[in-house]
């Protein structure tokens, strides 16, 4: 079962995990956000909530709750939860009239401190997500990618649209960095992530140029070093696409943004404590 520990919330009422429906998951018109939960914050929960509101305003939905509704939703349930790690998922069924909002523990994975220090493996896929600014649950994509990087023993997978372009990872954005310059898609082919806005922004404020364009994937050798972002890996350097590697780990500009965003995390727990 996806719902873990021993409850979640359904439109503000908490309920026990044996009482969550499964069945949801493989419905249509799911939209869903997962953020992270760390000494018992929900990081960067505003921007989670405003990314599910732009979801579904790209479906021509309107987000029926206000933000702080959410957010005593999911106070709660990390209370009655007793938790101070871990990943939460909420989502909306817009295909529903009524107010539905679901939020409840997922299995988390955090990369290795290895990890962080060495890079991670990554191929590339060519697909491309329907509608990629939207955060909308595909569970045969979703499968597909994960059969593909299982077989081929990787960490992540590099999506390449139709143009060969490279739009961002199955489960994360991507970014480049050449030169000291950070290099990522535009953010219209790409689900604007909560990390990887946050990442622009502190490049932004740290005077490190961010390029938002189109990158062919025959050009990922002329890169300095790679990493990818998202809510449970954060910044993680990326040491091999395909057969090609990089030092990605030691790069000066990737262990930068790294820091900041780390110190950033720091802050933001302090602020909402």
């Amino acid at each position: 079962m996806e719902c873990m520990l021993n409850y979640f919330i359904e439109n503000g009422q908490i309920k026990e995990n044996d009482k969550f429906n499964e069945g949801l998951l493989s419905s249509k018109g799911i939209v869903y956000e997962v953020f992270r939960v760390t000494e018992g914050i929900p990081m960067f929960l505003e921007k989670h909530v405003a990314r599910m509101s732009n979801s579904l305003k790209l479906i021509n939905k309107e987000m029926p709750y206000s933000y702080e509704e959410i957010k005593n939703q999911v106070d709660l349930l990390i209370k009655k939860n007793d938790v101070k790690v871990g990943n939460i998922k909420f989502l909306y069924n817009s295909l529903i009239d009524e107010k539905n909002l679901i939020a409840y523990f997922i299995k988390h994975s955090y990369p290795t401190e290895e990890m962080y220090k060495e890079g991670i493996d990554t191929i590339f896929y060519f697909a491309e997500r329907e509608n990629p600014n939207a955060k909308i649950i595909n569970k045969s994509f979703r499968d597909s990618v994960n059969e593909e990087i299982k077989k081929k023993n990787a960490y992540e997978a590099i999506l390449v649209n139709h143009d060969g372009n490279i739009t961002e990872g199955s489960r994360s954005n991507m970014f480049m960095v050449k030169g000291g310059a950070v290099y990522t898609s535009n953010v219209k082919a790409v689900l604007p992530g909560v990390t990887r806005s946050t990442i622009i922004e502190l490049c932004k404020k740290n005077n490190i140029k961010v390029c938002e364009v189109d990158i062919n994937y025959k050009e990922i050798e002329t890169f300095d070093g790679l990493f990818m972002s998202g809510t449970s890996p954060k910044v993680l350097p990326i040491r091999r696409v395909e057969n090609i590697n990089f030092n990605s780990s030691e790069n000066d500009t990737i262990v930068t943004i790294m820091n900041l965003f780390n110190e950033n995390i720091k802050k933001y727990i302090e602020k909402n404590k």
